[in-house]
């Protein structure tokens, strides 16, 4: 009995053996993919990042420029070229020179010709012949002389050069402001006696067509003491020439001269400071802010244009990104900060 449950395990055990599964066959053998050569552009593509090892430093800032990765010299280096160093993209200009501080002067000055004033008027009593007439404020006492073709030598003197012809004319004034000045009659000038070449521009060695001196000075108007050179008399120059249109002759202001405590200086406009110096404007005023940051007063001149338009923060940073001024796109030669207050 025990021999019939043996036996009838053993087929039972074969049989449970039968339902085993068997193992998949080995796949088949790959064949090697054949090796790439080193080269430090070319990645394989399981790689999600190229390694930075092999890659150069990326510079992401302008100014800088890597170095060129050869010890020879290089085929597309120019010679003129910094060493080392190649160019990519636009060289920049040199920047304009850092702003100029410059103490500023205040200069009193007596007698004041107002430039634009300046006209011609015809002379009833003598036909043919032009008066000169303008208006100017004074402070103090002194004369005018009229001028014609003079010439400006040391502390600022007049010289006639055509004294034969015209002779200078001076006449004394009090002190006021807004006076009227008409030459007097008899002493105007005749432009049919003259060529017109001498008339429209500066002759040489500096003589002008025409010439206006207005002296100050404190003490008494005796025709002898005159001189711009005596005691304490300041003065005021104002250098024209002529210019026709439609016929008839014009004033044209070239330049004036101050001559203070023995010192010449030579006026220039200012573009733009009357706005940055009048108080009493609103303070929304557009026109007294800086173009650039709309916010700080204007307080830097630049040169040669002579416009006063943005504030010195402004200045140091635009000087180096252009060198262009902001209104007219003039070239700049230099920036000048001029801080004006009201006088104490």
């Amino acid at each position: 009995m025990g021999n019939i449950s043996s036996s009838g395990a053993n087929p039972h055990r074969r049989h449970t053996g039968a339902l085993r599964r068997a193992h998949p066959p080995p796949p088949p053998p790959v064949t090697p993919q054949p090796e790439i050569a080193g080269n430090p552009f070319v990645y394989p593509g399981a790689a999600p990042y190229p390694n930075l090892s092999l890659h150069y430093t990326q510079y992401h800032y302008p100014g800088y420029y890597p170095p060129v990765p050869v010890p020879h010299p290089h085929p597309h280096v120019n010679p003129t070229w910094p060493p080392g160093r190649y160019p990519c993209g636009p060289v920049m200009p040199d920047p304009a020179p850092f702003v100029e501080h410059q103490k500023a002067v205040t200069i009193k000055n007596d007698v004041n010709i107002r430039k634009e004033s300046l006209r011609l008027e015809p002379d009833e009593a003598n036909p043919g012949h032009f008066l000169l007439s303008f208006s100017f404020d004074a402070t103090l006492s002194g004369s005018i002389t009229i001028y014609f073709f003079a010439k400006e030598g040391e502390d600022c003197i007049l010289t006639p050069t055509k004294e034969n012809h015209l002779a200078p004319v001076t006449v004394h004034f009090q002190q006021g402001l807004g006076q009227k000045f008409r030459q007097p009659t008899g002493t105007g000038i005749d432009f049919s006696v003259f060529e017109e070449s001498e008339l429209l521009k500066v002759g040489d060695l500096d003589v002008y067509p025409l010439a206006v001196k207005a002296d100050a000075s404190p003490g008494n108007h005796d025709e002898s003491d005159r001189t711009p050179t005596s005691g304490n008399t300041n003065s005021q120059t104002t250098q024209a020439v002529f210019e026709k249109g439609k016929g008839e002759f014009r004033v044209k202001v070239v330049k004036q001269v101050l001559w203070v405590n023995g010192i010449r200086y030579e006026l220039q406009e200012i573009y733009g400071i009357g706005n940055s110096t009048e108080s009493e404007l609103d303070e929304s005023d557009q026109g007294k802010e800086c173009v650039i940051c709309l916010s700080e007063p204007r307080d830097t001149i630049v040169h040669p244009c002579r416009h006063m338009c943005m504030c010195s923060g402004c200045a140091e940073v635009l000087r180096f990104q252009t060198n262009r001024c902001p209104i007219c796109r003039q070239p700049v030669e230099r920036l000048l900060e001029i801080k004006v207050g009201p006088e104490e």
